[in-house]
């Protein structure tokens, strides 16, 4: 599932092409994806004009002019691609429609924003934009982890007390909004701190660690348009590359490639997912 650097790459990319763009025509071609559409989704969104494009957590929210946000989830495999739109010195053509285009936007400007999702995990909803953020999809969501709020006394108070792992709590949206398995698995490498170590446990020096190291992985992520494994594409079409820069995450059995460390990186299963983490330098 995309992460908060794929969701907000491809936030980044949707603007160039909607922002204060006039949406002349909405294509919605099933009735649902994960969930059903909102009712009447391409008559309300139909004439609308975009007012700005905002990221929570996993989420893209586009303001419209309507006062209404759209809020978009890509699931599992849900794409966002942008067509027919003048970049710099580069010019995406429409492709063919394809099976899996569900939900297709155009734009004044010529644009074609499609929404394709193989597998249908993904989510459109509408909201009226002053209680978007009482969405049920959004109210519970903790701090951003690029946002002020989120500081080394926020996560102190957030992980007093838990007998989790600090894997597991590191992977609670209520806890931090938008991290998941790869990201974390990557910041706990870097800070040292093995994914089995009860949250509760750790020292106030340990988690004032973590926050600094969690924001410079997803900066560089972002940087790098995101990690594609198996379905994530930027809105042009292009892979992410942030998947050739991973030190632990997918590299069971490969040396640590920390200076001095003769360990090799392990995977074990946590609540279901993958955790890998050199059990030498990882304490």
């Amino acid at each position: 599932m995309p992460e908060l650097p794929e969701v907000e790459t491809v936030r980044r990319g949707l603007e160039p092409a909607m922002q204060d763009q006039l949406i002349i025509k909405v294509d919605v071609n099933r009735p649902d994806l994960r969930w059903p559409f909102p009712p009447n989704m391409g008559g309300r969104l139909t004439g609308a004009r975009v007012l700005g494009l905002r990221r929570r957590s996993k989420y893209i929210l586009v303001d419209l002019d309507s006062d209404e946000t759209l809020i978009i989830h890509l699931g599992m495999s849900g794409r966002m691609l942008v067509s027919g739109f003048q970049l710099g010195q580069f010019h995406q053509e429409h492709p063919a429609p394809e099976k899996h285009d569900h939900v297709v936007l155009h734009m004044e400007n010529d644009a074609r924003v499609t929404f394709n999702d193989a597998r249908r995990f993904g989510a459109m909803d509408l909201a009226p934009t002053t209680q978007v953020e009482v969405h049920r999809l959004l109210v519970g969501l903790g701090p951003e982890p690029l946002g002020n709020s989120f500081d080394e006394t926020s996560l102190t108070a957030a992980l007093s007390g838990k007998n989790s792992p600090i894997k597991s709590v590191l992977l609670d949206q209520r806890i931090i909004a938008g991290l998941g398995n790869i990201y974390v698995c990557e910041v706990l490498f870097r800070a040292k701190i093995s994914p089995m170590r009860k949250a509760g446990d750790l020292s106030k020096a340990r988690v004032g660690k973590i926050v600094p190291i969690i924001r410079e992985v997803l900066e560089e992520a972002i940087m790098a348009g995101g990690s594609s494994l198996k379905d994530y594409r930027q809105t042009g079409g292009e892979l992410g590359y942030f998947q050739h820069k991973f030190q632990v995450y997918g590299q069971e059995g490969q040396p640590c490639c920390s200076t001095s460390c003769k360990g090799v990186i392990a995977r074990v299963t946590q609540a279901g997912r993958s955790s890998f983490y050199c059990p030498t330098c990882q304490r």
